[in-house]
């Protein structure tokens, strides 16, 4: 069985007089939950305030815009992966990276994030480019470099392998089958990706 290695954001703490590092806190997380239940155009400070169960003055006295608020709760609470598997295959490494990936994707955050990058028009999404790149794109390459790596040193993927194009294919191909077809990515659909793509453009070539 492999255990997930990402990591949430830790939930916030209950206080009669919240206030400082807490009361932000639970305006995040108010934040994520509204993003998740009614979408990023459904949003609105009022909501997050009334969520977080404060007024709406201490969510504008932190944060003047709406953008301003949703980038900071995604920041602080899309899940973070705490290193790359190892379970001695190419196939197990890339099968368990993927069941994280699923994970983050459909935890809060990462609905959160899907309503973000579904609903905004351009201009807006614009500005979550970046923190888009850093937190989940940067990191998956990062992990994919890592394992198929291994996957080299062990003989089991061709030196050629560790290019952007192979390091895109995974990501690329689970955003969009969850975006345009609404795929959910079981174990068995996973399981269909990595034998079907990803081990073929990563074996050596038979002569």
């Amino acid at each position: 069985m492999v255990t997930s290695r990402w990591t949430a954001a830790p939930a916030p703490v209950a206080s009669p007089r919240r206030r400082g590092a807490v009361l932000e806190r639970a305006i995040l997380d108010a934040a994520l939950e509204q993003l998740g239940t009614v979408g990023w155009n459904g949003l609105t400070m009022e909501g997050v305030a009334a969520g977080a169960q404060t007024g709406k003055a201490a969510v504008y006295r932190r944060w003047p815009s709406k953008e301003d608020l949703v980038a900071e709760a995604l920041r602080a609470g899309l899940p973070r992966l705490d290193g790359a598997p190892d379970l001695g295959s190419v196939r197990e490494d890339l099968l368990a990276l993927c069941r994280d990936a699923r994970d983050a994707m459909f935890s809060r955050p990462g609905l959160a994030l899907r309503s973000v990058i579904h609903e905004c028009d351009p201009s807006q999404a614009e500005r979550f480019q970046v923190l888009i790149f850093e937190s989940v794109v940067e990191p998956t390459i990062r992990l994919l470099h890592d394992v198929i790596s291994k996957g080299i040193e062990r003989g089991e993927v061709r030196a050629d392998a560790a290019n952007s194009y192979v390091f895109d294919a995974m990501p690329a191909m689970m955003m969009y089958r969850s975006k345009i077809c609404g795929c959910e990515w079981s174990d068995r659909e996973l399981e269909e990706m990595v034998d079907g793509l990803m081990l073929p453009l990563l074996r050596p070539h038979t002569p």
